[in-house]
């Protein structure tokens, strides 16, 4: 009797151990995405449905999506076990986790950033104050201006040999948006590849109330990606929030857009160097 109870958990221990290899090939990769998610309702709203999307594609996909508010984990012992790290509505501010995310991507590491995660101001409660991030590896520089209030566009897709676009229509209809303007013009930096930017059909975007929230012509850039390093920065991730009323009720979503999911899709598994 007793050896037969050896030979049962014995069983069961192989059994446990063969499910967990399965399970860790079938898991392609590895995403931790960090987020604040207090300041905007808008971004509150984004970031509530981000982590909600990722999961479910994370289930689908057969990869590994965790999320934090944590930004103290922003550092090499964490982030050794993540391939991928998105920031889905704010950037780090320490000087520790600055250092510890430069060494990350700068040894290969993966990243994809949306809307606010990019934004910076002199002055103001967000300084551009980090040159590396702003000026070498985003480009952009710091934030220039936005439309208002949040509104659909039409994105054109400019370069249609890169594996994150080349299966996406020429143009498409983007969820609304909360628009940014930046102050460097990323066609003259060597290292951006733009892939996406706001086709001139959507003008005027934006419906004011002020004149200068309402874009009327120009060159704006969505979706871009720096060449050095492995990289995606997408402008979306501003839902319209009911502001008007203070009900704070949510009036669009971001993943409501099946050709933009796809898009963030296609970027994830870009990132992760899977097809």
């Amino acid at each position: 009797m007793l050896r037969k109870i050896r030979i049962l958990a014995m069983c069961s221990i192989i059994l446990l151990i063969s499910i967990s290899l399965v399970y860790a090939q079938k898991t392609k990769f590895k995403v931790i995405a960090f987020y604040t998610g207090i300041n905007d309702p808008a971004h509150v709203s984004f970031v509530h449905e981000a982590n909600w999307w990722f999961d479910k594609m994370a289930n689908k996909y057969q990869f590994t999506y965790d999320s934090t508010n944590n930004w103290s984990n922003l550092n090499s012992e964490f982030l050794k076990n993540y391939q991928i790290v998105i920031f889905l509505d704010t950037r780090p501010d320490s000087i520790n986790q600055r250092n510890a995310f430069e060494k990350y991507i700068e040894n290969g590491g993966a990243w994809m950033g949306f809307h606010f995660a990019a934004f910076a101001l002199m002055p103001s409660d967000i300084e551009q104050n980090w040159d590396w991030y702003h000026n070498h590896f985003l480009g952009s520089g710091q934030y220039k201006s936005n439309t208002w209030r949040p509104t659909s566009a039409i994105l054109q897709v400019e370069d249609r040999k890169h594996p994150i676009t080349k299966h996406l229509p020429k143009r498409f209809k983007a969820s609304p948006n909360e628009w940014y303007c930046w102050e460097n013009d990323l066609r003259k930096n060597p290292d951006i590849r733009i892939l996406l930017s706001i086709d001139s059909t959507s003008f005027p975007l934006g419906t004011g109330p002020k004149q200068y929230e309402i874009w009327k012509s120009g060159y704006y850039p969505v979706v871009w990606t720096n060449k050095t390093y492995k990289m995606l920065y997408i402008n979306m991730g501003h839902n319209d929030i009911d502001y008007e009323h203070n009900s704070q009720k949510e009036l669009s979503f971001t993943f409501k857009n099946k050709i933009q999911n796809k898009l963030i899709l296609n970027a994830l598994f870009w990132l992760a160097n899977k097809k």
